[in-house]
């Protein structure tokens, strides 16, 4: 642990408390690579680890309402994820644009980018929105979903895609605060939205007190409100100066010139998760075929999954962050350092999580299942996109490597590559040509992840990203 405590001789329970406390005034571009990645990482950690809980807790209490609910928030998260993919790429943008200001010394421009981040974000979620005011149960039935699914889950549908503002609002404002180094803030505020959706998901869903009975639809308005609540907070910190950042109305009026900046780089961001997101939606589309088990099975696996990935999110987002503040500084060398220091970091986390996975499968699943035939789906979903943890470990923090130095076009590449033009294809083959059924569609997702791997690791090594200019 010699390299996390130097050159300050802290204890690691120390460190800790000073990476939790948000006071600290540190300086990701000299000192330890070791100390900045733990600095970073465990407030991120434990923010997406939050998101992680309540992703289960959610389908826990939607459980209990059957079968068709679980199944129509699994159709319904499938085309919510491509919200996701606007948020996430225009987030990669901001972190990055935040990030290099912030290494530059830039603390005005650095909020400046914040402030158009967080317009554009907002201009993105009104078609999301409209979309999913008209066009609700319509979207579930070309999903796949059934007649009494799309009854039963189209209220949902409609208050979630209807309240996207608040998804996009989040991710934005998160991603200056992690640009700015303020992952702290970024972690409470999450915890406040998740926390809040804890409490009000059961709530409204059975009508606890004077709260009405909503049935499904309780679950999304919980879920819009705790996140509404989060973005007031973001902007509470933002707006008040207690981070590294402290914007002004002035920061929010348009600038072209930084609109514009953003946009080349975003475009190529949002169209990186677009693929790979599109490609899940095309995941679940096959595994529709199968009837309402096998995707009801499917959506807890994916949940249980996300319970790993997001925490594993959190140490590839501050690879993304000290990429970013190094090329600022003008450190490449020690931005690359980072990057392989935060994958051989995230790979023990994943290989650990995908032992404990594959172990207790069967019990996991059926925490939240009943049914037999799903059940037996979900623990095959789960066991083997298990096997997939240490490439997916690499592969995440490769990515957000090339997107925290403005580089997002390759990424966009690699997913282009291994999403579309192979794990489409192969999931689809290996389901239904190879009597593996719907198994053949995770394996599917191991092997694109492998290629994904290995040719982000090829395509790092050879420095162009060093280069990028944001």
């Amino acid at each position: 642990m010699s390299d996390l405590t130097a050159p300050r001789r802290e204890s690691l329970p120390s460190l800790l408390r000073r990476a939790l406390s948000g006071e600290s005034d540190e300086d990701f571009t000299t000192g330890s690579i070791g100390r900045a990645v733990l600095l970073l990482s465990v407030p991120m950690v434990l923010e997406m680890a939050m998101e992680s809980v309540f992703a289960v807790c959610d389908v826990f209490y939607v459980s209990r309402l059957g079968v068709d609910a679980v199944a129509a928030v699994g159709l319904t998260e499938a085309v919510i994820t491509l919200v996701y993919a606007v948020a996430v790429g225009l987030s990669a943008a901001g972190t990055a644009m935040v990030a290099r200001r912030v290494g530059e010394k830039q603390h005005d421009a650095a909020a400046t980018a914040s402030g158009q981040l967080f317009l554009m974000g907002l201009l993105a979620s009104v078609p999301i929105m409209l979309a999913g005011l008209f066009f609700a149960p319509r979207i579930l039935a070309a999903m796949g979903g059934e007649p009494a699914l799309v009854a039963q889950g189209a209220g949902y549908t409609r208050v979630m895609l209807a309240g996207s503002a608040t998804i996009l609002s989040l991710f934005t404002l998160n991603a200056a605060l992690r640009g700015a180094g303020d992952a702290v803030w970024s972690m409470r505020t999450l915890w406040l939205a998740n926390g809040i959706n804890l409490v009000l998901d059961p709530a409204l869903i059975w009508g606890w007190g004077p709260l009405p009975e909503m049935g499904l639809t309780g679950a999304a308005v919980a879920t819009t409100i705790g996140r509404g609540v989060g973005v007031a907070l973001q902007l509470a910190v933002l707006f008040g100066g207690r981070g590294r950042l402290e914007l002004a109305w002035s920061h929010l009026r348009p600038r072209r010139a930084i609109l514009g900046r953003l946009a080349r780089v975003s475009v190529a961001g949002i169209g990186q998760y677009l693929v790979s997101t599109s490609s899940w939606v095309g995941l679940v589309r096959i595994v529709s075929t199968f009837g309402s088990e096998a995707v009801a099975g499917y959506t807890v696996a994916i949940r249980i999954v996300i319970f790993a990935l997001l925490p594993s999110w959190g140490v590839s987002n501050a690879a993304a962050t000290l990429v970013g503040q190094n090329l600022g500084a003008g450190a490449p060398d020690r931005a690359e350092k980072s990057v392989w220091y935060a994958a051989r970091l995230n790979m023990a986390l994943m290989t650990t999580v995908a032992l404990a996975f594959i172990i207790f499968a069967r019990p996991l699943v059926s925490v939240f299942l009943i049914d037999a035939a799903a059940v037996a789906v979900g623990v095959a979903c789960l066991r083997l996109l298990s096997l997939g943890n240490p490439l997916y470990a690499w592969g995440m923090v490769l990515a957000q490597a090339f997107n925290g130095a403005g580089d997002t076009r390759t990424p966009l590449r690699l997913n282009v590559i291994c999403f579309w033009l192979l794990q489409l294809p192969l999931a689809w083959w290996l389901a239904r040509h190879t009597g593996l059924g719907v198994k053949g569609v995770f394996l599917g997702v191991v092997l694109a992840e492998l290629a994904l791997t290995v040719l982000g690791a090829r395509l790092f090594r050879q420095g162009e990203w060093k280069t990028r200019e944001i």
